[in-house]
């Protein structure tokens, strides 16, 4: 219930900071007496495409403190909590990157993520069920991939992708309303009840299109990812990382904004699997396998 309160409550703010937004900018109505503006039309698509996606990036690490309750490790407490913060700090500077914020979660799953708009102020945490039910030497894999996530910088390109398909979404359900409205349906002034049912309805089609799309990117992307854990923590640690996950019972899926970067993205199948934000584990380790 708090998961869900928080998210409604998140995007109802961001739906408001982009209508003051569009206000500020003077962007005028896309439908006026003269029809479909498709210029104001697609300046409203673009900032409600682009900013939903990159204001959720922005406030990508606070939103997952408070929905997975992770707690940041300012100061270790005990030898597991230094071996984590050691580990990150040396693979971030194999990396490249600034220090990330280290933080630990309370679950039972096998499960770490990544997020932040910045890779060099991200944050990477852990689950309780991780640092229980692996190695070390595992857990040290599953660390790398996070980071390497962190240093290819797939949060602001997965953000940016985001944004486009919103974009196009938005712009191309609309004008598909207006057509079916005026030219089917021949409605003379203003827009009839078919402008707005065909805009929905097209709106949730060209949506499950995106997120295929989208899907699509993050998949591959997991595979980059993998092999940054491979670089940071050697090969085999990384597939057997990934082969204690296929040993497991299914995780309890993240939240959507941080589901594309953690460690295991479950097993869905059929159409479903098109959804996926991550391979799955047999192909990511064949990969590896492959010295990919």
């Amino acid at each position: 219930m708090k998961r869900i309160v928080l998210f409604l409550a998140t995007n109802l703010a961001i739906v408001m900071v982009l209508s003051i937004t569009m206000r500020l900018l003077g962007v005028e109505p896309y439908l006026n007496e003269n029809g479909l503006d498709l210029g104001n039309l697609l300046i409203f698509a673009a900032i409600m495409g682009f900013g939903g996606s990159l204001i959720s990036l922005a406030i990508s690490k606070w939103s997952a403190k408070k929905a997975m309750g992770a707690v940041v490790i300012t100061q270790p407490q005990n030898p597991e909590e230094r071996w984590l913060i050691e580990t990150v700090t040396r693979q971030a500077q194999a990396a490249g990157i600034g220090m990330p914020e280290v933080a630990i979660y309370d679950s039972p799953d096998v499960n770490a993520f990544a997020t932040g708009m910045n890779k060099n102020a991200a944050l990477v945490a852990v689950s309780t069920g991780l640092m229980g039910r692996m190695t070390r030497d595992e857990a040290e894999a599953v660390l790398g991939h996070e980071i390497a996530h962190v240093a290819n910088g797939d949060m602001v390109t997965l953000a940016l992708i985001q944004g486009v398909v919103n974009t196009f979404v938005m712009f191309f359900s609309r004008v598909i309303g207006h057509l079916v409205d005026k030219v089917v349906f021949k409605t003379q002034r203003g827009q009839g009840p078919a402008f707005f049912v065909t805009m929905i309805i097209a709106e949730l089609v060209l949506g499950v299109l995106a997120s295929m799309i989208v899907s699509w990117f993050s998949r591959q992307r997991e595979f980059r990812a993998d092999a940054g854990g491979a670089q940071f923590a050697g090969r085999q640690k990384m597939i057997a990382a990934l082969r204690r996950l296929q040993s497991l019972h299914e995780p309890q899926p993240l939240p959507d904004k941080m589901a594309a970067f953690g460690i295991n993205g479950g097993k869905p199948s059929g159409f479903r699997a098109l959804f996926m934000t991550h391979p799955p584990l047999e192909d990511r380790i064949a990969a590896l396998e492959a010295g990919h």
